[in-house]
């Protein structure tokens, strides 16, 4: 995970001067270094840098864990349409990690990272459907994102519906 939030920040989800100082940063594991960069790229707009800190705090790596300012960064980077901060905020108020639990809120951040084709938020809703968490209980929808799912290369999607289908 460390190495994962210099990766992105490698693969240009930090502002461009910034690269330099990340790869340095990256060569001698200076995560905390890098976190900063991150922080700095979500403060410039940049909505991949804002969910690569929501990472951060989430998993306790290179900050100290705390679920509410997770939240925060996610929510900013999905207003900045970084797809899989959508799918962040969803899982928060799916949980109740860090703002208060409600599947309603959770579906409607899923469907937004889902129609933006993150494949495991597609699973989500079918799961949510399935379920009727937050929607009302609908098998017909839920084999659809399991189906949606599992066409994204997905491979808990394509069980979830060979299992429903049955």
């Amino acid at each position: 995970m460390r190495r994962a939030l210099v990766l992105a920040c490698l693969a240009g989800f930090c502002f461009a001067g910034d690269v330099d100082i990340a790869k340095e940063a990256y060569k001698n594991e200076d995560f905390k270094k890098a976190f900063e960069y991150f922080e700095k790229g979500c403060k410039s707009g940049n909505a991949g840098s804002c969910g690569m800190v929501g990472t951060a705090y989430y998993k306790g790596v290179a900050a100290e864990q705390n679920y509410t300012k997770a939240f925060e960064y996610f929510k900013k980077g999905c207003d900045g349409l970084d797809i899989a901060s959508c799918g962040f905020v969803g899982g928060a108020y799916y949980d109740g990690a860090g703002v208060k639990k409600d599947y309603f809120k959770a579906f409607e951040y899923y469907k937004k990272a889902c129609d933006g084709g993150d494949a495991w938020s597609c699973g989500v809703i079918g799961y949510l459907y399935e379920y009727g968490e937050g929607v009302k209980k609908d098998t017909n929808k839920a084999l659809e994102f399991y189906s949606k799912t599992c066409e994204m290369k997905e491979q808990l999607g394509c069980e979830s519906y060979e299992r429903l289908k049955k």
